[in-house]
This record gives C-alpha cells, sequence and structure tokens, in this order.
C-alpha cells in the first residue's frame, strides 16, 4: 500500500482521469454518532475461520518477502493458483511486463478465481499480494525488503479463507464472485526518490483495468482489502468509496454493525487514498469499496505505525482483525439477492 493520498470532489465524473495524487490530503475527518444495532446472525452465512485465515497470511510470509522479480514471488504465486484451484475455482492468471518508477523491468501476474462462474451477476473481491521492495519508511535497513504480513499477505489470506467457504458453501442462484490478486501494487516510487511520478503504484489494478480478463469484464460492484490483520484496526469509510461506490460502502459498515463488529467498523469518514480500488473505478464502470486500516494517530497520519516498516511482520497479525473483516464480507456477499 503506497504513502501517497488524495481528496477527490463528489461530483468528478467517473470518465475524467484522475489527477496526480499529493502526499497527503487536508480532507479533514468526521466521525458520525449512530445508534448501533443489536448484533444479529444469519444462518445461512457459514462462520468465517479467523485461525485459517491467519495460517494463509503465514503461509504468504514464510515464502519472504513477495517482491517481483524474486523466487520467493514466484513460488507464492504458484501457492496461490494452486489452492485456488484446489478450492474449486475457475482460475485465470494475466501475466504480463511491467516497467517500475525506476526503470526495472517487472514480471508480474494478475490472478483471478472465479466462483460459480455462469452467474450473470458478479461481485469482485480484490487483494494484492505482491510486498514492498523496500522498507523505506524503517530507521534500520531501509533499503531492505519487508515481510508485509499486513501490507499484502492480510488481504489475500482472507480472500483465500473466503475461497474455502465458497467452496464448502457454493453460491447458489445468479451471484458468483470473482477473487482478484493484484500484483505490482507496492513497487511505487519511495518518497525521497526525487521528483514525484504518477501512476508508479498500483501496476497490477492499472494493467487489469486497460486489459480486462476476462475480456468484457464487469461486475455489479467491487471491494478492496488492503492492511485488514493489524491488531486493534479501525476501518473508517475512504473517500474515494464513498464517492463512487456509496451504497457498498453503507452496506459494508451497516452489516459489520449488525453482526457485532462495531468496535472495528465505525461510522467514520477518512480522506481518500490512492489503492487498487482508485484504477478499478477509473478504467472500468465497476463501483468499489476499499476497506483499509485507518490510523490519524499515527506518524503518517493514516497508515499504522507499521507501514513500510519492517514491524509489518505476523507479530503484528490478529484474528480477531481477520474475523471482523472476513465475516463481514461473508455476510455481504452471501445475503446478497
Amino acid at each position: 500500500m503506497k504513502n501517497n493520498m488524495k481528496a477527490l470532489a463528489l461530483g468528478l465524473m467517473l470518465a475524467a482521469s484522475f489527477p496526480a495524487c499529493d502526499k497527503k490530503t487536508n480532507t479533514e475527518t468526521a466521525t458520525t454518532t449512530t445508534e448501533q444495532p443489536a448484533a444479529v446472525a444469519d444462518v445461512n452465512v457459514p462462520a468465517f475461520n479467523a485461525d485459517s485465515a491467519y495460517q494463509f497470511v503465514a503461509k504468504q510470509v514464510n515464502f519472504g518477502p513477495r517482491v517481483p522479480n524474486t523466487p520467493a514471488h514466484r513460488a507464492c504465486g504458484n501457492f496461490l493458483i494452486s489452492k485456488l484451484k484446489g478450492y474449486g475455482a475457475n482460475v485465470l492468471v494475466q501475466s504480463f511486463t511491467a516497467k517500475a518508477y525506476d526503470g526495472t523491468s517487472l514480471d508480474l501476474r494478475n490472478i483471478m478465481a472465479q466462483f460459480n462462474p455462469n452467474a450473470s451477476r458478479r461481485i469482485l473481491l480484490a487483494a494484492h499480494w505482491d510486498t514492498r521492495h523496500v522498507a523505506d519508511k524503517d530507521s534500520l535497513n531501509p533499503k531492505k525488503p519487508m515481510d508485509g504480513a499486513n501490507d499484502g499477505a492480510s488481504g489475500v489470506g482472507v480472500l483465500l479463507e473466503m475461497a474455502r467457504q465458497f467452496q464448502a458453501n457454493p453460491l447458489k442462484g445468479d451471484i458468483g464472485v470473482d477473487i482478484m490478486l493484484f500484483d505490482g501494487e507496492d513497487y511505487g516510487q519511495p518518497d525521497n526518490a526525487g521528483e514525484y511520478k504518477e501512476d508508479t503504484w498500483c501496476l497490477g489494478s492499472q494493467y487489469w483495468g486497460k486489459n480486462l480478463m476476462p475480456k468484457g469484464y464487469t461486475a455489479s460492484y467491487g471491494v478492496l482489502l488492503d492492511m485488514v490483520g493489524a491488531k486493534g484496526s479501525r476501518f473508517a469509510r475512504e473517500e474515494t468509496s464513498r464517492a463512487y461506490a456509496g451504497d457498498v460502502v453503507e452496506k459494508i459498515w451497516r452489516t459489520a454493525n449488525q453482526i457485532g463488529y462495531s468496535d472495528y467498523f465505525p461510522f467514520q469518514d477518512s480522506p481518500g487514498i490512492t489503492d487498487d480500488h482508485t484504477y478499478v473505478i477509473q478504467h472500468t464502470n465497476i463501483r468499489m469499496a476499499d476497506i483499509i486500516a485507518y490510523d490519524p494517530t499515527s506518524p503518517d497520519g493514516f497508515f499504522g505505525p507499521y507501514h513500510h516498516r519492517h514491524t509489518d511482520n505476523m507479530d503484528i497479525i490478529d484474528r480477531n482483525t481477520l474475523k471482523a473483516v472476513g465475516q463481514t464480507l461473508l455476510h455481504v456477499v452471501m445475503t446478497e439477492q
């Protein structure tokens, strides 16, 4: 997940190009005091297994930093493809080459797993599976890659557990789910690399948005997961998501509060950021919401103190946070009419 944040005008048309990102938006946050509904559960929604999700996060981290062009990156990608196929998904792989901000040619793969592929109404669930090539915010060894347990692996871990649930509890009717694992999200230009270059982040979602796989793909809506596993995380309603997928945001936060996760999903707004959902919105007709941890008290003013540091390791991953996100998203998807 990149450093840069930007605020978007609510009236900005989808067809317009997104402006360059600033380091930090000046948009103020606002918390709305809302009465919390009593916790309820839907008997048709299975229990999200946080232990399983945790192990999926650990498995990725055990490969080592999943930096593009490294053996760990290749091995982890192969594992993800194999695991998703093992859960009965129709798996599509989009291999491509992208040039990084420093001129490095990156061999990347976007991985899509389709469940109930014949259904005409699709829901897109996404995360990025690569890790940052430098821990550029760390005071020690800033040029070395980080584990990326939260920034990358946590979202993928949640989605792998959801895939396991979709195999055990097949989707019914005309609702299908496509799990998309974007590559090359975190190979963006460091703050101290000189003149800012546009669009150096989110290389996988940029490529996919311009070269849809499958061709002509569309979905009713999408949900992006980024940094969803750290202990004590709180998820605010990110501005770009509110601007372009307000009803999706509303459904996610209402669902979380209804099933007992109001501590994790407070009715609070956060500034907009540039993330994979930005380019999905920009290049496709898919409305997409971003579930991403927000910490306005952190040194960065948005991301937690582990962001792009070596402390982003398994020590900060919390099963309760994974459960809150995974159970909420399972309810959103499996109660879809």
